[in-house]
């Protein structure tokens, strides 16, 4: 345990020699303000790091991590990244990823008392609940756990749609936009869902709408 722990500390020497080969300014650059296009918001999961996955380097995303990529508007942790994200970094599109295989979808289809993680999974079984009939429809059991990472996906993009700062700041700018991803540990590929984000605009504007404008109307006016 002691190795691997220290392990970490040369990796991290090396990584730096690394940097600095590359680029003997790099640091320099990173130590300044950051300007990411993107917020990314994954699972807690130790097996999915967005940076990785992507191919990008540091800078590029602002990333938010929950267990089962859960976006709870009474959650200040994410609501306040959100904001920070949209309002001040002027992020230009928001990724929701989910990941198949997830514990965290797993574990709220599971009828088991999992304590303090009780209330956090209820959001992914409500999405269960909204969804019952077809994802009971579907017999394999694997499948049906992969359809439910995807719908919770969608939910949650809804949910950082419902946030007023998502919505003014797209009444102004067109920006930013909302996208439902999927990573698949087997193949380690990602999935675009090609959430429709302006029908999820129109579909829930009567109810969620926190700007006293037509969002759809006013950018079309445009």
């Amino acid at each position: 345990m002691t190795q691997s722990y220290e392990a970490i500390f040369e990796n991290n020497r090396k990584w730096i020699e690394f940097k600095l080969s590359q680029d003997p300014d790099f640091f320099g650059q990173l130590a300044k303000t950051q300007n990411p296009e993107y917020l990314y918001i994954g699972g807690s999961d130790s097996r999915v790091v967005a940076e990785e996955i992507t191919g990008v380097s540091s800078g590029q995303f602002f990333i938010h991590r929950t267990i089962g990529n859960v976006v709870h508007t009474l959650d200040m942790n994410s609501t306040a990244v959100i904001q920070y994200a949209v309002e001040h970094l002027k992020v230009k599109h928001i990724v929701v990823c989910g990941h198949y295989q997830c514990d965290g979808v797993k574990a709220a289809m599971t009828s088991q008392d999992l304590g303090l993680l009780n209330p956090w999974l209820r959001n992914i079984r409500d999405v269960y609940r909204l969804h019952l009939m077809e994802l009971d429809a579907i017999a394999d059991e694997g499948k049906r756990y992969d359809r439910l990472v995807e719908l919770n996906v969608l939910e949650q993009c809804i949910n950082v749609t419902k946030m007023a700062c998502v919505q003014e700041r797209y009444l102004l700018e067109e920006y930013p936009i909302v996208h439902g991803w999927v990573f698949d540990l087997r193949t380690g590929k990602i999935i675009d869902l090609k959430i429709d984000f302006e029908k999820i605009l129109k579909d829930i504007q009567k109810i969620y709408n926190l700007t006293d404008s037509n969002w759809i109307m006013n950018r079309k006016a445009k």
